[in-house]
């Protein structure tokens, strides 16, 4: 199982940088559009998607998700969001605590 990130093309940059797999979308049609084909092709543990582009992620491919477990799909802060936040590390431990049901610690 893999992860994936779909973010601004400034963004991907760092997470393909840091390893991970990141595809880049300027607009909300191309991150919907991104998800709706990493869904279909399977393979993948978490999608994490820049809530910037695309708020909610789940609601965008809710047909394609009927009856699947994964992907786990996440939203993250993007560029923007994350440097108006002084608290990261607390804004990010409750979007996983959102998406999963629980607290995991950072």
């Amino acid at each position: 199982m893999r992860i994936a990130v779909i973010a601004d093309p400034e963004s991907a940059q760092g997470f393909r940088l840091s390893g991970l797999e990141a595809h880049a979308a300027r607009t909300a049609e191309e991150a919907r559009a991104k998800l709706e084909e990493l869904v279909q092709k399977g393979g993948y543990a978490l999608v994490a998607v820049d809530g910037g582009l695309l708020p909610e992620p789940e609601k965008a491919v809710e047909r394609l998700m009927r009856g699947k477990d994964l992907p786990v799909l996440l939203p993250i802060a993007g560029l923007k969001e994350a440097f108006q936040n002084p608290d990261v590390e607390g804004y990010m431990r409750e979007l996983v605590r959102r998406t999963i049901g629980f607290d995991i610690k950072l």
